[in-house]
């Protein structure tokens, strides 16, 4: 066994090449458990290295200093380590070996949620997730880690970052639902619903041979935000979601769906005493604030249909036939539509006269071409993705032999009666 001292003398000697490199890790791995067995020596020998040049030996000496209980304490003095460490490692060193990254990443995040400052943690983790990332289309094990704490310090804009990649890499099922259900609550927190409801349908609908906490809760946000940007909801699922999530999600959602049933009356005195009976399960969900945007969003759906039948109408009418307080009130919700391109409308304040107008888009602006032209676009990047995934799913040999054993008969119609390529 060698000593920590000699173990120093390597690190520092063979970190210069990655032929050095490659040596050096098979002394690391022999040497781990020993290094764990002199753990409270560990941490002074972190300033004989250089996190940017050691990264390698920095991160199988600071491993073991992160793992057990962390106190208060420990926690001010590792946060700063750690947070120099990841800022200037090398990500090719890192890189063999990301478990250990990954569990030093981790702990982190939690030491900076035991000091109360998750802010702390968001930059590191960010370029975290870059050094470790092998192409922006790969979702890491940090991804939900580097979300939860964007979320706890409301750093909404910063997530963004990694929300706007397109995933087509995931290697743990867990990590795709937490960074879909924290990002849905993401896009949530910046009123981007109509994203929201995009990540949430994925979690929703991903494939899960049991219902899982995650999926719940993604469903219970999903009711409630299709209700808020749609002002509709069905409990229809498509044909891909698990037979797990159909079976089960609206036993476990109830309230929510009985919720979506009293919104579909229009009335708003109905939905804000059912509300009321059974406030405290959403506030225990943490979902009070969006069920009273669910209440808001009641009042513009009905405004809504209104321009559908008039052209005109009084502010006083608004209020009386959308159960508002008063004229004044009907205004504000108006003015915020207008604000928001919800609705065309013009007020005359002199006669508290409303004039409903049509959409003033002609789709032809310069900005509205480069916006279509950019969605083609990725249509057209998305399409060829597809495509060359389906190729590789078809011929890859455990796909092929799963199929095959789960299709027991064939109908007349699977057999190419005119057959394409004879094997000679």
């Amino acid at each position: 066994m060698q000593s920590v001292e000699n173990l120093v003398t390597q690190i520092q000697g063979l970190s210069s090449s990655a032929s050095d490199i490659s040596v050096l890790h098979n002394f690391l791995k022999t040497a781990d458990d020993s290094l764990r067995s002199e753990l409270p020596r560990l941490l002074p020998f972190l300033d004989q290295l250089d996190p940017s040049k050691h990264s390698l030996g920095y991160l199988y000496f600071l491993e073991p200093c992160v793992c057990g209980t962390i106190t208060k304490e420990r926690a001010n003095t590792l946060v700063p380590i750690i947070a120099r460490f990841i800022t200037s490692c090398a990500a090719e060193q890192i890189r063999l070996a990301p478990e250990k990254f990954i569990t030093v990443c981790r702990r982190f995040k939690e030491q900076v949620m035991l000091l109360e400052v998750p802010i702390r943690g968001v930059g590191p983790l960010l370029t975290a997730i870059h050094k470790i990332q092998a192409s922006t289309e790969h979702l890491t094990a940090l991804h939900p880690e580097f979300l939860q704490l964007c979320l706890l310090s409301k750093c909404y804009k910063t997530a963004l970052s990694v929300l706007e990649d397109d995933i087509y890499e995931v290697n743990q099922p867990r990590d795709f639902f937490l960074y879909c259900y924290y990002g849905g609550m993401i896009f949530i927190g910046q009123k981007r619903f109509q994203k929201a409801l995009e990540l949430l349908h994925n979690v929703v609908t991903a494939p899960m041979p049991t219902i899982n906490a995650i999926a719940c809760e993604a469903y219970k946000k999903y009711i409630l935000v299709s209700l808020i940007h749609h002002g509709q909801f069905s409990t229809n699922l498509p044909k891909y979601t698990s037979s797990a999530a159909q079976r089960n999600l609206k036993n476990f959602c109830q309230s929510y769906i009985e919720l979506a049933n009293s919104y579909n009356s229009g009335k708003v005195a109905e939905l804000e005493t059912y509300v009321r009976v059974n406030r405290e399960k959403f506030e225990s969900d943490n979902n009070l604030g969006l069920v009273k945007q669910v209440i808001s969003s009641m009042y513009k759906r009905n405004i809504q249909r209104l321009t559908q039948t008039y052209l005109t109408l009084s502010l006083q009418d608004i209020a009386n036939t959308v159960q508002l307080n008063s004229p004044k009130e009907a205004e504000m919700h108006v003015l915020q539509m207008i604000q928001d391109g919800q609705i065309y409308a013009t007020i005359n304040q002199k006669d508290g006269m409303v004039r409903f107008l049509e959409d003033p888009e002609q789709y032809k602006t310069c900005e509205m071409i480069e916006h279509i032209d950019s969605s083609i676009q990725r249509i057209m990047a998305l399409s060829k993705k597809l495509t060359a995934m389906d190729e590789l799913l078809s011929c890859d040999p455990l796909y092929l032999a799963k199929a095959g054993r789960e299709r027991q008969r064939f109908d007349f119609d699977d057999f190419d009666t005119v057959p394409q390529k004879f094997n000679i």
